[in-house]
C-alpha cells in the first residue's frame, strides 16, 4: 500500500533529507516550502530519482490562509496522509533580550509556533476521518534547557515540546502517533539563517568538532515512523557525541 508523507520546510536542511529518506523508501511525498525554484526543483529531482509521486506545494506557514487554502483543499489522492513532518523553522539573531530585534522575535513564532498549530490543524480532519496516523515535529535542545542569549527562540522551541505533549493526549481517541524529535547542533543552513548570511559567524558555531548532519535526523525520523502500529515514541533528544545538551559542548 502507498504511503503519503507532508514535510514541510522542504527546501533544504532536516526537511529535504527527510523528504529524501522517505521517497527512497517509495512513500509518496508532499513537500512544502517558500523557496518555489528549490521546492519544484528537489519534486523533479525526486520524481526521477525514485520513480514516486511527488506534490509540490509553495507557501510560508507563518501564513494562515495560505496554509489551509493550500492544505485543506488537498486533491482526494493526496488526503490519505500517514505522516506529518513539521519541520519548517528558523532561528534569527543571538542577541540578549534587551538588544534582540522584536521583528526577530516575531518571525520565530509565527514560524516555529504558530506554523506548527496551523499545518496541524489543516490536515488533521485528514488523519481523524481514518483513526491512523502519525506527526512529527521537529523540536530543539533548546527547547529542554534555555541558553544565553536564545530568549524567543528557546521560547518557541519549549512551545513546540509542549505542543507535542498536548497533542499525543488530546488525539489519543483517534490512534494518531505524536513524536517530538530535539536535535542539538546540526550542520544545515540553520546558523546562516540565523546570523543573516554572515558565513564567518555561522561557520564558527561547527568549528572543533563534528555536528549532527541532516541525514542523521531524517533517519531517525524514518526510524520513528516505520515502528509497529502499536509503538510510539513520544520523545527524542539527539545530539553529537561532542554535545551534552543545549550549553554543553566539546570542542
Amino acid at each position: 500500500m502507498e504511503k503519503i508523507a507532508l514535510i514541510t520546510g522542504a527546501s533544504s536542511g532536516f526537511g529535504k533529507a527527510i523528504a529524501e529518506k522517505f521517497a527512497a523508501a517509495k512513500w509518496n511525498c508532499i513537500i512544502t516550502g517558500r523557496r518555489e525554484e528549490k521546492i519544484l526543483a528537489l519534486a523533479t529531482e525526486l520524481t526521477e530519482k525514485y520513480g514516486i509521486k511527488i506534490l509540490p506545494l509553495v507557501f510560508d506557514v507563518q501564513n494562515k490562509t495560505q496554509v489551509f487554502n493550500q492544505l485543506s483543499n488537498l486533491p482526494e489522492e493526496w488526503q490519505a496522509i500517514d505522516l506529518l513532518v513539521n519541520n519548517a523553522g528558523l532561528a534569527l539573531g543571538r542577541d540578549s533580550f534587551e538588544k534582540a530585534d522584536l521583528a526577530d522575535w516575531e518571525t520565530m513564532i509565527d514560524t516555529n509556533v504558530k506554523g506548527v498549530m496551523y499545518v496541524t490543524k489543516a490536515i488533521l480532519p485528514f488523519l481523524i476521518e481514518r483513526k491512523k496516523g502519525q506527526i512529527i515535529n521537529i523540536g530543539s535542545t533548546a527547547g529542554k534547557e534555555v541558553y544565553k542569549d536564545g530568549n524567543a527562540y528557546c521560547a518557541s522551541k519549549h512551545a513546540v515540546d509542549a505542543l507535542s505533549k498536548s497533542m499525543r493526549i488530546d488525539l489519543l481517541p483517534y490512534q494518531i502517533k505524536v513524536t517530538v524529535i530535539h536535535p542539538g547542533a546540526a550542520l544545515t543552513e540553520f546558523s546562516k539563517v540565523r546570523f543573516k548570511g554572515d558565513e564567518s559567524k555561522a561557520g564558527l558555531v561547527y568549528e572543533g568538532y563534528q555536528a549532527l548532519e541532516a541525514i542523521d535526523v531524517a533517519d531517525i525520523c524514518f526510524y520513528a515512523a516505520t515502528l509497529p502500529a502499536h509503538v510510539c515514541i513520544n520523545e527524542i533528544v539527539v545530539t553529537c557525541l561532542a554535545q551534552a545538551n543545549s550549553f554543553y559542548l566539546q570542542k
